[in-house]
């Protein structure tokens, strides 16, 4: 009886966390009108240049003519009230001698500031910038103990279609971050395009899924398909971590590169 007892019990076990294990249903909200101005708000953009300042080109609502004509962008993520922003990583590809800014909102009004990288990560597809400004309007993430299933209605927020597409849905399933370390890549059903890149995905009620990072089409024939596109989810535990040794550090020390 003792056997059968113990059998049972780790019969039990073994069933309740495969339970555990399996996704719930998606979430049926939708995004709405209030959560796309909430992105509006917050958008945010990364440019990499040679250049000095770009207040002239800002505050000329960004004429072609005033233009950085050497310039790499993207798009941002504000993620703290502090100055903390989250980009992919590959905006970033030729800072190398060059000056990074973060153009973002400020008291309602796009404004250049120029950002110090704290982390890199070629693998993940994420950078962490910062800069000397408080950001009120800034993402959380979504818990890092909830699942994130298939089929999960989200917006995106990058500069180039963000304001122009539909809304999508998670094309992965994301597990609680127990079940994960470091980045998850996961895919979304919304056509991107390069400046997307580093944008908030964003669910129904606000919360921050991941970063924007790739579009993939297929060419046969020269035409192309869009079949979809990928996102990065990073440890949140991770970043918070990276950020709290930072502050800690006071930005003395060179940017942490993996």
């Amino acid at each position: 009886m003792d056997r059968l007892t113990c059998f049972l019990g780790l019969l039990l076990a073994v069933f309740s966390v495969q339970a555990c294990s399996i996704a719930p249903p998606p979430d049926p909200a939708i995004p709405g009108p209030a959560i796309r101005k909430l992105v509006l708000q917050r958008v945010s953009a990364v440019i990499v240049t040679d250049r000095q300042n770009l207040s002239r080109w800002v505050n000329r609502g960004f004429s072609s003519s005033q233009a950085p004509g050497d310039a790499d962008g993207g798009s941002a993520t504000p993620i703290t009230p502090d100055g903390y922003f989250l980009t992919a990583d590959h905006v970033l590809a030729r800072m190398a001698g060059r000056n990074v800014f973060v153009i973002a909102s400020v008291n309602g009004n796009l404004a250049p500031f120029k950002a110090r990288v704290v982390w890199r990560s070629e693998s993940a597809d994420l950078a962490l910038l910062h800069i000397a400004r408080s950001t009120p309007r800034h993402y959380q993430f979504t818990a890092p103990d909830r699942w994130l299933p298939l089929g999960t209605p989200v917006i995106h927020g990058g500069i180039a279609t963000g304001f122009k597409s539909g809304w999508g849905r998670l094309g992965t399933s994301l597990p609680p971050e127990s079940a994960f370390t470091g980045t998850r890549k996961f895919k979304i059903d919304i056509p991107l395009q390069p400046g997307d890149s580093g944008g908030p995905v964003v669910d129904a009620h606000g919360g921050l899924v991941g970063i924007n990072s790739a579009v993939e089409f297929l060419v046969p024939m020269e035409t192309a398909f869009f079949v979809d596109s990928e996102a990065n989810r990073p440890s949140v535990r991770m970043i918070a971590s990276l950020i709290e040794t930072d502050r800690l550090g006071k930005g003395r020390a060179a940017a942490r590169v993996e």
